[in-house]
């Protein structure tokens, strides 16, 4: 791969990221500071979106258009929907799909995206296999799962919401931007992987693990990427 576009939600999720790389340029494009360098050896993007599916999907697509990336790696936080999933765990995302998107009223299924070939966008297994030995190698106290990652833009907080998630969909992790950056790649021909360390258990105890657990989940996610990036 020549350019590998990597992105993050926020800050947190991407300083660490930019602190190692070499030969910055920064272009700042729809009020998002794109860093152009090289990471391990690697030509990458990397780019804070900003929170939500609108803001991921336009990241994305700025990356394809101006940067001519070749791949794209989503890495940050989510909500675990399974209980063998545990805080600080990897989900490795096997495909994704939009929880919210409602077009039940014209009497297609929920998640279904009215007039596309797929609403389930599936990632590139090359670099799902990859991340799985990087995680096995750098980190491997840490749980590492392969599944579904479901994206809405809200912040899953109740049970009943965790439960409906897990029914209709059979969702491993929510999260609010996996699934605009998975449904962008999949309109351009690019492979695509969504990495995410848990930070919560997406239910009444979320808020209060979110805020203590972020730090370290985003810790593992680093470490996965700075051995699997010079591997792509």
């Amino acid at each position: 791969m020549r350019t590998i576009g990597i992105i993050g939600a926020m800050d947190e999720e991407v300083k660490l990221l930019k602190d190692s790389m070499d030969g910055v340029e920064v272009r700042n494009i729809a009020s998002m500071d794109f860093y152009k360098g090289h990471f391990k050896g690697k030509s990458v993007v990397i780019v804070r979106s900003g929170i939500g599916k609108v803001n991921a999907a336009i990241c994305t697509q700025i990356l394809v258009d101006n940067y001519g990336i070749d791949a794209v790696i989503n890495t940050g936080v989510a909500g675990s929907l399974r209980n063998e999933i545990n805080i600080g765990d990897i989900v490795l995302s096997t495909d994704a799909l939009q929880h919210d998107m409602d077009a039940t009223g014209f009497g297609y299924e929920m998640g279904v995206i009215p007039r596309m070939e797929s609403s389930i966008f599936e990632a590139d297994k090359e670099m799902i296999e990859k991340a799985s030995m990087i995680c096995a190698r750098e980190i491997p106290e840490v749980g590492v799962y392969k599944g579904r990652v479901v994206s809405g833009d809200q912040f899953v907080s109740h049970m009943d919401k965790k439960e409906w998630l897990v029914q209709t969909f059979k969702g491993y992790c929510t999260e609010m931007e996996g699934a605009a950056i998975a449904q962008t790649a999949y309109l351009n021909n690019i492979p695509f992987l969504i990495i995410r360390a848990i930070s919560d258990k997406a239910d009444q105890s979320a808020e209060m693990t979110y805020s203590e657990f972020e730090h370290m989940a985003i810790n593992n996610t680093v470490k996965l990427l700075n051995g699997l990036v010079p591997e792509l």
